[in-house]
């Protein structure tokens, strides 16, 4: 079920969804090329992968799924193709980043720059395995 909001419901067409992915993952490399804030670099990595996973479920099944659990759309893209058990514990990883990173806690978040390298490259790796498996050969596949 898509969202209600001011500005209409959250797009049903999967394109959309990974051009905003993409929208994310630029900003967080160019946070992390210019020192920004390590919490804003790994929260654009979660929200590239959120919207990624929801691009590719919604091309393969035609409905949107909503929520902002990484493992849970991740195990529901392994419904579709188990080659996304390749990317569970990347999705637990980056899935850890979604509330920790934008909200004040009492005990530091401690993400330093190897840390967000390494969520970079994961939702990088990620992103590209999921356009891949959409585009292969410069067009979408049918759905099954």
């Amino acid at each position: 079920m898509s969202r209600a909001r001011k500005g209409g419901r959250d797009s049903l067409y999967y394109y959309k969804w990974l051009d905003k992915a993409l929208g994310d993952l630029q900003c967080a490399r160019i946070l992390l090329t210019w020192n920004g804030d390590p919490c804003n670099v790994a929260f654009h990595c979660q929200q590239a992968i959120e919207k990624a996973l929801k691009g590719y479920l919604l091309f393969k099944t035609g409905r949107h799924f909503d929520g902002h659990n990484l493992t849970y759309l991740c195990r529901q893209a392994v419904q579709q193709d188990d080659r996304f058990t390749e990317w569970l514990d990347e999705s637990a990883a980056l899935n850890n980043l979604y509330i920790e990173t934008r909200y004040p806690t009492d005990l530091p978040l401690a993400i330093d720059e190897a840390s967000c390298r390494r969520y970079l490259t994961m939702a990088e790796n990620m992103f590209a395995a999921i356009r891949q498996e959409l585009y292969e050969g410069g067009r979408p596949h049918p759905v099954r």
